[in-house]
């Protein structure tokens, strides 16, 4: 989910106000780290991580076990590394000697996906039933999250932490507060069938209490309907329903899935949100709208945007680095294809450059080579999405999820 991205980014405008900068879908490379601020040996990608290091580290994670790559261990220890005492992640934390406080902006996207990433690793028990807890913990009355602990429910956070709750071994049906679940709040921002937009999910109400269609939301929120996480796997073919009374999670589901399944019929991606950028082609969300699709409705239905993926999304990847790379790789593995051939591109081999070196299998890490690929990633580019959430609601979690303080 670039789900991911939008929380970042919100995260990022709360903090620097209005800024102007290309959210993590945007063709423009983000800002690369300054050289007098080394970058951790074990954190993927040479962008800054301020807004979305944990969320790049974690989808990098979550890819390299998917296509059966032992991440380097200390890049598995730089994430567990920036776990706070109360088992919440941040977006990111520079000093982590130094104990998380009051003032620590703690992301409930970034938690979400650490705990994806760590319980598909294993071995993390620990860490993840904190991270678990602690996201229980700050659940909104109508089951659903916000970037951060009471923050306005969104679509894109209560989809990535229905996810992490799933990989935790949780059944999300059951995890309530005030006897509303996840689901609740997300059957609340479907928009309704008969309404311009009709099927899709918005990605919060606006300040008059209308829903909007947004494309990014409507990804994580399929994923989200479905119980599935970031890396959702194909489900069974079937054929699209016409959009009905979302009367259940499922349903709403089918309804997103078709919504995103028109967005895509004609050029094959789905098209950026962002005020001068509408005509530009969103690579990001068109990645998550091809797990989305295929989680839903079979492969088969999201082959077009999949193709469309293979031909164009290169150098996005490379400007976007490794949380691009896992969008990709999460894509192609939906579908049932092979990530070390995608249109020609070794996406596994171009992730894995952009950190330290896996551990070979059977080898001892302490012999790998720790060079990384020199590329930018989707850090700052989060922050588009959050500035302009209230009103359009861009951003699947910066993607690249979640994005996005607390509005890719």
């Amino acid at each position: 989910m670039n789900v991911r991205r939008t929380a970042a980014a919100l995260a990022a405008a709360a903090v620097i106000g209005a800024v102007a900068a290309p959210v993590a879908h945007a063709a423009d490379p983000s800002p690369s780290a300054s050289p007098s601020a080394a970058l951790p040996s074990g954190l993927y990608g040479t962008g800054d991580p301020t807004y979305d290091g944990v969320w790049r580290q974690s989808l990098a994670l979550l890819a390299q076990d998917a296509v059966g790559v032992r991440p380097a261990g200390k890049a598995v220890d730089w994430l567990t590394g920036q776990q706070c005492a109360n088992g919440a992640f941040a977006s990111y934390r520079a000093d982590t000697g130094k104990a998380c406080d009051a003032k620590t902006m703690l992301d409930t996207n970034a938690t979400a996906a650490a705990v994806q990433a760590l319980a598909a690793l294993g071995g993390h028990d620990a860490e993840t039933g904190k991270a678990v807890s602690w996201l229980k913990s700050v659940q909104n009355e109508d089951g659903g999250w916000g970037f951060g602990a009471g923050s306005p429910t969104d679509t894109n956070s209560t989809s990535v932490v229905i996810g992490a709750l799933a990989a935790a071994g949780e059944k999300p049906a059951e995890v309530t507060r005030k006897g509303n679940s996840p689901y609740d709040a997300l059957l609340a921002l479907a928009l309704p069938c008969d309404e311009d937009g009709g099927g899709a999910f918005a990605y919060q109400p606006d300040k008059k209490g209308k829903l909007a269609a947004n494309a990014d939301a409507t990804a994580a929120g399929v994923l989200g309907a479905l119980g599935k996480g970031l890396g959702a796997e194909a489900g069974e073919p079937g054929n699209a329903p016409e959009c009905a009374d979302a009367e259940s999670p499922e349903q709403a589901a089918a309804n997103g899935a078709a919504y995103l399944a028109d967005a895509v019929a004609e050029d094959g991606h789905l098209v950026s949100a962002l005020p001068g950028a509408e005509n530009q082609p969103d690579y990001g969300n068109t990645a998550d709208a091809v797990v989305a699709l295929a989680a839903q409705g079979g492969a088969e239905r999201a082959a077009k945007p999949l193709e469309w993926l293979q031909r164009n999304s290169a150098d996005w990847a490379k400007q976007n680095g490794p949380a691009a790379y896992a969008q990709l790789i999460f894509a192609t593995l939906a579908t049932g294809g092979d990530p070390r051939d995608f249109g020609g591109d070794d996406l596994v081999e171009r992730l894995n450059a952009t950190g330290p070196a896996p551990q070979a299998a059977g080898a001892d890490e302490g012999e790998r080579d720790d060079s990384a690929e020199e590329e930018s990633d989707t850090s700052m580019l989060w922050v588009v999405g959050a500035l302009f959430v209230g009103g359009i609601g861009v951003g699947f979690l910066l993607s690249g999820r979640k994005k996005k303080g607390p509005q890719a």
